[in-house]
C-alpha cells in the first residue's frame, strides 16, 4: 500500500506493520506529510493547576500560541472557565463546528470542576480525559474519521492492571458527568470501547513539542493514522519535525523527512523520543509505554556493554544501571575523540556516536534531531534543521570536523 513519496506499507518481521522505501531516498527529502484526525490539549482541566513555566496561551483550534495574550478570545459558552480560548473568531468558528462542540464545551467544564480527577489524579489522567472527550466527538461530528481511529494499531503496554483502572475510573467519570449524545453512528458508548480507545492513544499519540528556555513540553497531542505506522529505531533514518506557530493553514501538520540518503527496500523508522537516552532509559519507556523491547543496531551493542557491567558490578540494581550509564557515556566519548581523528573504523564500531556528532542538535538541553533542508531542484542540502529549536548548521563545516 502507497502512504507517501517513496514508502509502502509492509509486514516487518517481529514488528508488524511498518513503512520500508519504494525507491532510494534522499537526505532532506519529505517522504510524508499528516494531517491529525484528532487534537486534545495538555494543559490541566483546572487552570488553577497551570504548572508549565510559562504563561503562554494556546488556541484551542489550531494550538497556535497567543501574541499577546490579551488579544485571546475567549469560548464564549464556558469563558467562566478561563481555560479556553482561541487566536481568531474564524478558529472560534470552527472549533464550534467540530472539535469544541457544545457537548465537548459542558463536559470540559463539568470535569474541570471534579475534584476526584482534577485534584487526586495525576495530570496524565485529566489530559486522558480530554483525549476521550475528544475520541467521543469525532465519533458524533466525524463518522468516518472515528472509524479510522478505531482501525490503528494497539498493543499491552505497562502496568495492565493501572491501565485496566484508569479506563474504569474515566468511564464511570464520562458516564456520570458528561455521557455522549445518543447517535446513530454505530457505537455503543461501553466501558470495553473506552479501554479500546485509550490503548489506540497510547500506541499512536505523537507531541506537539516546543522548547521554552530549554525545556521541552508538549502543547497538544495528535493522532496521525499514516505517520503511526513508522516503527521506532534508537538510531532513526527519518525524522519530524512540525511548524505549529507558523502561518500557514495546515500547521498543525506533521512532516516526515530524512535524515540521510537510504537505499531502495530499507525501513524507514522515527525514534519515539530524544535519542541522547541511555540504553535502560530506553529500554524502560519502549516496554511500559509501547509494550516491545528494542533490538535495534544501537541496542544490541549497547546491551553487551550492560551486560559486562552487571557480571562486574556486585552492587544492587540502582548502582548497576548508574554504573553502566556511566561507561556507556565514557565509550562514547571515546568513539568521538576517534570520529574527529578521521578513524574510519571508529565510524563503524560507534554508530550512534557517529550519529551524535553529525544529527544531534548542540544547542544545550535541545536534544532534537537535526535533517538536511528538503532538496532543491534536486540537489542536496548542506543546512540541517533541529527538529525541535530549529537551529541551522553546516554540514559542510561538520564534515571537515570529523
Amino acid at each position: 500500500m502507497w502512504v507517501g513519496e517513496g514508502l509502502k506499507v509492509e509486514e516487518i518481521h517481529g514488528k508488524g506493520r511498518g513503512l520500508v522505501s519504494s525507491q532510494p531516498l534522499k537526505g532532506g527529502q519529505v517522504v510524508l506529510k499528516d494531517s491529525p484526525i484528532l487534537l486534545y490539549s495538555t494543559r490541566p482541566l483546572n487552570p488553577q493547576q497551570q504548572v508549565h513555566s510559562t504563561s503562554a496561551l494556546y488556541c484551542d483550534n489550531c494550538f497556535r500560541r497567543i501574541q499577546p495574550a490579551s488579544a485571546a478570545i475567549p469560548c464564549p459558552s464556558c469563558s467562566h472557565n478561563n481555560n479556553h480560548h482561541f487566536c481568531s473568531t474564524n478558529c472560534l468558528s470552527v472549533a464550534a463546528a467540530s472539535s469544541h462542540s457544545p457537548w465537548v464545551c459542558q463536559s470540559l467544564a463539568r470535569l474541570s470542576n471534579y475534584p476526584d480527577l482534577t485534584v487526586h489524579q495525576p495530570l496524565e489522567r485529566q489530559v486522558q480525559a480530554r483525549y476521550l472527550v475528544a475520541a467521543y466527538n469525532l465519533a458524533i461530528v466525524n463518522p468516518s474519521q472515528f472509524q479510522i481511529l478505531m482501525s490503528l494499531q494497539s498493543t499491552h503496554s505497562g502496568d495492565e492492571v493501572a491501565s485496566a483502572k484508569a479506563a474504569v475510573f474515566l468511564h464511570s467519570l464520562i458516564s456520570t458527568l458528561c455521557p455522549p449524545p445518543t447517535t446513530a453512528q454505530g457505537f455503543a458508548f461501553t466501558l470495553e470501547l473506552t479501554s479500546f480507545l485509550l490503548a489506540r492513544d497510547r500506541l499512536n499519540a505523537f507531541g506537539l513539542m516546543e522548547n521554552i528556555r530549554g525545556e521541552r513540553s508538549v502543547r497538544a497531542y495528535g493522532i496521525y493514522p499514516r505517520a503511526s505506522l513508522f516503527n521506532h529505531d534508537c538510531l532513526p533514518n527519518a525524522c519530524r519535525f512540525d511548524y505549529v506557530d507558523s502561518e500557514s493553514g495546515s500547521n498543525t501538520d506533521i512532516i516526515i523527512r530524512m535524515i540521510h540518503d537510504v537505499p531502495q527496500g530499507r525501513e524507514i523508522c522515527l525514534s519515539y523520543f530524544p535519542v541522547n537516552e541511555s540504553y535502560s532509559c530506553r529500554q524502560k519507556r519502549l516496554l511500559e509505554d509501547y509494550g516491545f523491547a528494542c533490538d535495534c543496531d544501537r541496542c544490541k551493542v549497547e546491551a553487551n556493554w550492560s551486560d559486562s557491567d552487571q557480571e562486574e558490578n556486585d552492587g544492587g540494581e540502582t548502582d548497576q544501571v548508574e554504573e553502566m550509564d556511566e561507561d556507556q557515556d565514557e565509550d562514547m566519548e571515546a568513539g568521538e575523540e576517534d570520529l574527529h581523528s578521521g578513524d574510519d573504523e571508529a565510524r563503524e564500531d560507534f554508530p550512534h556516536a557517529y550519529f551524535f556528532l553529525r544529527y544531534m542538535c548542540n544547542v544545550e538541553n535541545c536534544w532534537g534531531t537535526m535533517a538536511p533542508l528538503p532538496p532543491s531542484d534536486g540537489n542536496s542540502s548542506n543546512l540541517l534543521e533541529c527538529n525541535v529549536c530549529g537551529n541551522l548548521k553546516n554540514e559542510e563545516l561538520l564534515g571537515a570536523e570529523c
